[in-house]
């Protein structure tokens, strides 16, 4: 059986094109899609604890690594030889890690960034460069996929953790963003405001679990539908099959593919710089405050009428 490793923590968006403090757990769980190109295949995957939870139980991962420092993962991986080694960490630290495996092939980044192939060098042109990733309109699965000479035809998240809750909402409110990208965030009184539009037509359960990832996930999986900006709320809600109302602004509709669960929503007036992918807004007012809630209660019945 061929081996493979993936080094994904968390630590950076993969095609960020510039690093941003902070965890990106949304990033992790979009990376599951690639199992299913190995899923015949003993695959070890090395991950952060605060993301441990979007890999537990996965049936395609045979071994969880938690990271803690090089030295001691390179100790736990003591003298092993993968296949396949793919690194999705763009931080030099990982990748000098990355570069001390034992492996007979490497994708992804690396620690000299030279691309071993049309896809990789894709992969580390928009990663680094601003005006490429906002000028991109290939979804993030594919981008990835070239990157490690697989096709691209549709394949879904792996969520390994598998939530117990039942469905008791109609709709859910994902309305808090993390700390780093606060321009995201839809102003609080706009979802007051949508929530008395709708007018006790659905039942509505506001975001829970915001300290505990299980939690949040069970949260999740008891909305029918689920409004939300571009966060991991939006990213758990597709892995588990839910309808979704995005909201989006400072990032691209573009990268995030939505499987035929829902629809996005854009600001009718639109910037200039979007989407500029920056954490601070330079215009004085987020463009995604710009969206309002008459437009989110449309985008929710239209999602409600398909179903």
């Amino acid at each position: 059986m061929k081996r493979l490793l993936v080094v994904k923590m968390g630590y950076t968006e993969t095609l960020a094109s510039f690093l941003k403090p902070g965890m990106s757990l949304g990033d992790v769980l979009r990376t599951t899609f690639i199992l299913n190109y190995f899923k015949d295949w003993d695959v070890t995957w090395i991950v952060d604890e605060k993301a441990f939870p979007l890999l537990d139980g996965n049936p395609f991962i045979k071994r969880t690594i938690i990271w803690s420092e090089s030295g001691a993962v390179k100790e736990k991986l003591g003298n092993e030889e993968f296949d396949l080694v793919i690194n999705f960490e763009n931080l030099s630290e990982i990748c000098e890690f990355v570069s001390s495996l034992k492996g007979r092939k490497f994708m992804g980044f690396s620690i000299n960034g030279l691309p071993d192939s049309v896809g990789s060098q894709r992969l580390i042109e928009i990663s680094i460069s601003p005006e490429k990733k906002r000028r991109n309109m290939l979804s993030w699965q594919q981008i990835l996929a070239d990157a490690i000479g697989k096709k691209w035809k549709g394949e879904r998240y792996i969520l390994g953790y598998r939530p117990k809750s039942s469905v008791c909402y109609d709709i859910g409110f994902n309305w808090t963003t993390s700390n780093k990208w606060k321009n995201k965030a839809w102003p609080e009184e706009k979802w007051l405001k949508l929530e008395k539009l709708l007018n006790k037509k659905y039942t509505i359960s506001w975001q829970r679990g915001m300290n505990n990832l299980y939690e949040y996930i069970e949260w999740i999986n008891s909305c029918k539908l689920i409004v939300t900006a571009d966060t991991l709320g939006l990213h758990l809600a597709l892995a588990l099959n839910k309808r979704v109302v995005a909201l989006f602004g400072p990032t691209s509709p573009y990268e995030v593919y939505l499987y035929e669960l829902g629809s996005y929503i854009l600001p009718g007036e639109k910037y200039d710089c979007m989407p500029c992918f920056r954490t601070y807004c330079e215009r004085g007012k987020p463009c995604i405050e710009l969206i309002t809630p008459e437009e989110v209660k449309e985008g929710i019945e239209g999602e409600f009428k398909k179903t």
